[in-house]
């Protein structure tokens, strides 16, 4: 319901959570992973706190909304060349 986060997911993942073996879609280089491209070796211990599970759709996207509230797009910011082209502002 935030269109900068629905442009985020299509930058991030292409709105992808799985990968068509079935398994969580990860970044190469990091451990980014999932809709959101959310840091799984940062915020899982955050995310359990708040009984939330990444690996699943409803609770990757449900985390990158808590994370949204609390810092804005600043988490992926990395990213913005793409979604940033939607004139959205970065807020904090």
């Amino acid at each position: 319901d935030t269109p900068v986060m629905i442009d985020i997911a299509r930058c991030e993942s292409r709105y992808k959570q799985f990968d068509s073996s079935g398994k969580v879609i990860k970044n190469p280089n990091s451990t980014a992973m999932g809709i959101m491209q959310i840091m799984a070796s940062i915020h899982v211990p955050a995310a359990e706190k708040l009984g939330l599970d990444i690996y699943t759709i409803q609770g990757n996207v449900a985390y990158a909304k808590y994370l949204f509230e609390r810092e804005g797009t600043t988490p992926w910011l990395s990213s913005s060349a793409c979604w940033g082209k939607q004139n959205h502002i970065a807020r904090r």
